[in-house]
């Protein structure tokens, strides 16, 4: 039996990463299913893929999906179609392959709750508010509903994901740092959970070696964050002060209101992103993989902020 890895996906950032990533630690034989066939890699699109009832794979990880639009500008059945419809589509696909070993779903964390007091945990009651979260939430609800008993089945909810090539709210705030320019939002005080890719590609390959039970697993760098200390980081790997002014929360908000109207960088969605508090706790994943993740926290930040630079 061959150990071929089916990835969607392969084309974004986490993608990319993790195809290189397998590559390097011995997981070369990677088919990897596109729109449209090409890019040098093993390809085939969807449309030849689920026409042809013969092709297999022994792990199947669906990264695909509609990510969260922060313009707003998406129909909501869109997520519905993608985030959830072409999972049903590929995790039928999966019961169906009688080679198929595993199933790694990157679902977000998201699909539990919008905003987080205290630590998020697996045990958190799911409320998404957002078609984003609601969508991905609802390809996990049919995955768990028709678990396998001969397969591992593992739903990751990741936070916010960062490293080198990606274009995030990470990005938008070291352009602050990187021009010398003093931080407006000092006056928010948040904690925040970030994620490595780095990580998420060694957790990937650790559900794939190892007998780990399935379920729904949060993945997260260890600790928080407050915004303040990112900025203190950017600055430190500039070899700059860190300028932070502290302007009333009230006028803050007030300016992403007309943002949000005149589409300027500084919209309520990208300050809730930058200020508010989401907290994600790891445990549960650190513990059944029975190490720690590899990469601590600041460290995956700094390599992030270097790559800005």
């Amino acid at each position: 039996m061959s150990d071929k890895i089916l990835i969607t996906g392969i084309s974004g950032f986490v993608g990319q990463n993790l195809y290189e990533f397998l590559n390097n630690n011995g997981k070369g034989d990677i088919l990897s299913l596109s729109r449209s066939a090409g890019d040098g890699k093993e390809v085939l699109t969807y449309e030849d893929f689920f026409a042809d009832s013969t092709v297999s794979a022994s792990h199947y990880v669906h990264l695909a999906g509609k990510a969260h639009d922060l313009k707003k500008t998406s129909d909501d059945q869109a997520y519905f179609d993608v985030n959830f419809g072409l999972t049903k589509k590929l995790y039928d696909r999966f019961l169906a392959d009688p080679e198929a070993k595993n199933f790694v779903f990157i679902s977000s964390v998201k699909a539990c709750a919008d905003t987080v007091e205290g630590w998020l945990t697996e045990e958190t009651k799911c409320d998404p508010v957002t078609p984003y979260g609601k969508s991905k939430l609802q390809a996990e609800e049919y995955i768990l509903k028709n678990l396998p008993a001969d397969k591992q089945v593992y739903i990751l909810r990741p936070c916010m994901i960062h490293g080198p090539g990606n274009k995030g709210n990470l990005n938008l705030l070291f352009a602050f740092a990187k021009k010398g320019l003093p931080f407006p939002l000092a006056a928010f005080d948040n904690q925040r959970s970030f994620l490595s890719v780095d990580n998420l590609c060694w957790v990937i390959l650790q559900l794939l070696n190892k007998d780990i039970p399935s379920g729904v697993y949060q993945v997260a760098d260890e600790g928080a964050f407050s915004t303040n200390q990112l900025i203190r980081l950017m600055a430190a790997s500039l070899n700059k002060r860190a300028k932070l002014w502290a302007i009333p929360a009230s006028l803050i908000t007030a300016c992403a209101r007309v943002g949000d109207k005149l589409h300027l960088p500084l919209t309520s969605e990208r300050l809730k992103k930058l200020t508010e508090s989401y907290k994600v706790d790891n445990s549960k994943i650190v513990k059944s993989i029975g190490e720690p993740l590899p990469m601590s926290a600041e460290t995956g930040l700094k390599k992030t902020f270097k790559a800005f630079i």
